[in-house]
Order: C-alpha cells, then structure tokens, then sequence
C-alpha cells in the first residue's frame, strides 16, 4: 500500500478537485435545480434547449457559484470561460464578446461566461457586458456576495435572471465532507473521519463548502503520520488488518487545523445591515445574550467599533431615552473610552454598555414626540409664535407688543406658570407621552400636573 502521506503533496486543493462535473453532484440548492429550471436548462445538452438565459447567482461564498456555472458548462458542451472582476477590466470584457462572437458565427459554439465576484465592476466595465448579453454572443453566469439590486446596473438585471443561493445545510456538508473522504478525486480512503470531528467540520463550516472541505484537508495532514514515522525497520509484527487501518481524523485534528469558526460578514455587504439590525434589535427586546452574540460576531469580523458605539448612543436614546436617563451617558462614555483605548480593549466598554442597555427600562416616548412634532411642522402644522413668548430685547419689539403679558415662571411659586406656549393652531396638541416605565413613570406623573396647571387639556 502507498503511503497516504502521498495524497497530500503536490496536488490542487481538495475544494478545487471535488467540484461537481455535473449538476446531479451539485449538493445544496435544490430549488434552483429542479427540472424544467433554468439552470437545468441550461445544462441541457441537446442544442434545441440551449436557451441563451443569462443569469446573476447572488449568495454567501461556497455556496457553490462557480461550482454551478462550471458544471453547466460542462454538461452543456458550452464552451466555458471564467473572468474575476478583481483583475479583469473592459478590453478583456471586450475580448471575450468579440471571440465569443467568432465562435457562435464560424463553429456554432455557444459561449459561457463566467464573472466572479461581479459587485466589484464599475458601472462602465459592467456597460460593457450588455451588447454581449443582449444579443446573445455569450450566457453570462455571475457570481456576487452582494445584493444585486445595489450592485449591479438596472440594464444588466433587466436582462437577466436573479437566483438566490442559500447556505449549505448541515447535512450537505456531511455528506460533501463524507465524499470527499472516500472519492479518488479526493483523499480516496487514505483516513477515516470521526463522527466528532464531522460535526466540528460542519460547524466551524458556518454553511461554506470550500471552508469544510479545506478544514478537512488541513486535518488530513495533521491525522496522516509523517514519513519520519514510517521510516524505522520492518519488525514483522504489523498484521494484514494493521496494513489496512486507515487514520482517524478526530476533532483534536479539526481544532488544531481551524482556530475559529468562519464568520459570515461583509462590512459592506447585507451581513453588515442584518447583524447591526439584529444587535439593536435584541438590546430593544432586552434579550442581553443575543445582544452579546451580535456584538461578538462584529468585534470579530473585525467591524469599526466607533460604527458599534454609534449605533449604541442611537439606541440608548431612541429606544430607552427617559426611563433610564443613565443610558445615554454610558453609551457615550463606551463611545470616549473605544476611542480611547481602542481594540482589543475597547470591546469591554462596549459590552457593558450592550448590558446596561438591553436589561434596563424601555420606552420610545421621547423618539416619538420629536417625530411627531417634525410631521406637523413639514405638514404645515405650525402658526405664529405667541406675542408674549416671541423676543423683546432689540429695539421697538415691545412698541410690536412682544413680550406682553409674559410670566416668568421662576416668580411662582412651583415653578410653573399657566400661560400659552404653543402657537394658536397648535394649541392643546401632545407630543411627549411617557410611558409607567423606568424612571419614565415618575416623569409621567410629574407631566400630569404640569399640563393640568398649564391648562392644556
């Protein structure tokens, strides 16, 4: 028997030699695939079938974009060629078309074209893929991480389909991990994979069939013995059943091959609005472990934690505001102190104020009230400023008669004086409702009596 050590040396990466060679391989995505869909239509070998579709495949990495467009082309007989928007510009956009073009007139060969990473085209390089797509010269197949909608250009989607891409079950990547142990093409038997050290794969995975399956690779290597340790003299004493024991990767393997799980986040991408939008809205329904799981998956992917605290002074007065009026000044002092002392550091205060904020009192009065005095002025809801409030300090004001008829509330007794301070048109209007919350509740009582005194109801 060879030794298995082979199998590890000189060779393409396990992701790469596992690619599918048709779409019956393909794990995942099953409602992309189903017959009659335009991917399988696309891979539909007989030429009466060849719809020239274009199409934009939008998802998270490995999810099998490339993997997709690389098995139509094979089972379609299409010829294929793959461009990446990071290092392609407009003259081999224009290449393309034009050989394309050559292809389709002098040997009937349709064209796919494959375009990775897509998002990062400018709107000039992306302009240049029109005259090709819309008269057919090549199937455009690309490849984004992005929402399209923001990243591509309108002429483009309208002349193409949008197909979304989920991540990879946890049983497809089992049964990817499991194939990728027994297939030639891969590590061919040469080890075994532990139950534990599956599920660790899958897990660290994060729905990434690429990431699984280079963990796998690396683990491999780890659980193979080196050929120093074959090196010593035959003793005679390994059996036929010894001979044939493949190595076990086990999850020691898997954790000393991958040191952290893969986190899916783009900070310009859809992961960075839905998991800012998860962090405030779990510090909003109070749930403080959630809140720390949000706040743990930006520190680290590495997201700006000034963009954290920001959103932290937002939430601290939008969604707490008075009834807990400690809020805002311990989102802002976590906002001083990550400016401060920065990172790594800095994710303590950030912490703290992320449990301050998701355990104490709630209420929104005071985000409502502006809004909703905001909505009346951008209405027309407004009139003149009472006579006697309006200023009366620049010559001939009071000649106008401002200031008339004020009463300065420091001279009563409580504080308060009964007179009018909203405009005519407005009078009687509330704005500010607190809530039996928090600190908020004795607010609310206080508030209560001043309007009685004011004479607002």
């Amino acid at each position: 028997m060879s030794s298995p050590t082979a199998l590890f040396q000189g060779l393409t990466p396990l992701a790469v030699r596992m690619r599918p060679s048709s779409l019956d391989e393909v794990a995942g995505q099953s409602h992309l695939l189903r017959a009659g869909s335009p991917l399988v239509t696309l891979a539909n070998p007989d030429a009466a079938a060849r719809a020239a579709t274009s199409v934009i495949l939008w998802g998270p990495p490995g999810t099998g974009k490339t993997t997709l467009a690389q098995a139509i082309a094979r089972s379609s007989g299409r010829r294929f060629v793959e461009l990446s928007a990071v290092t392609a510009g407009v003259k081999d956009v224009r290449e393309v078309m034009q050989e394309a073009l050559t292809q389709r007139d002098l040997y009937g060969q349709s064209t796919i074209l494959f375009l990775d990473e897509i998002h990062r085209f400018t709107k000039a390089q992306q302009d240049a893929l029109l005259p090709g797509v819309e008269n057919g010269w090549v199937v455009l197949i690309a490849a984004t991480t992005e929402n399209p909608s923001f990243s591509v250009i309108s002429p483009l989607l309208s002349r193409s389909l949008l197909l979304t891409l989920k991540p990879l079950t946890d049983a497809d990547l089992a049964m990817l991990l499991d194939r990728a142990v027994a297939d030639a093409r891969g590590l061919a038997g040469a080890v075994t994979l532990g139950d534990d050290a599956r599920d660790a794969l899958v897990r660290l995975a994060s729905g990434d069939a690429r990431r699984a399956l280079t963990a796998l690779e690396a683990a491999a290597s780890l659980a193979v013995p080196s050929e120093d340790q074959d090196d010593g003299e035959d003793d005679g004493s390994e059996t036929p059943e010894d001979a044939v024991d493949a190595p076990v990767i086990t999850a020691d393997h898997v954790a000393q091959a991958v040191d952290r799980a893969l986190l899916r986040y783009d900070r310009q991408g859809d992961e960075h609005y839905d998991v800012i939008s998860a962090f405030i809205k779990s510090i909003r329904g109070s749930d403080v472990d959630a809140a720390m799981h949000y706040l743990a998956r930006m520190i680290e992917a590495g997201e700006d934690p000034r963009f954290i605290a920001r959103r932290l002074i937002i939430s601290a007065a939008e969604d707490i505001g008075l009834a807990d009026p400690q809020a805002l000044p311990i989102a802002v002092a976590a906002a001083d102190a990550v400016q401060f002392i920065g990172m790594p550091e800095g994710r303590i205060p950030l912490a703290e104020a992320t449990a301050y904020l998701a355990t104490t009192a709630k209420s929104n009065a005071a985000y409502l009230a502006i809004d909703a005095a905001i909505a009346d002025v951008r209405s027309g809801g407004f009139g003149r400023v009472p006579m006697h409030l309006r200023d009366a300090h620049y010559p001939g004001a009071k000649r106008l008669g401002h200031g008339k008829g004020y009463v300065y509330p420091h001279d009563s007794d409580i504080g308060i004086a009964a007179q009018q301070y909203l405009p005519d048109e407005l009078r009687g209007r509330r704005y500010y409702e607190p809530k039996a919350l928090g600190a908020e509740r004795d607010v609310q009582a206080r508030l209560e009596k001043i309007r009685r005194i004011l004479g607002g109801d």
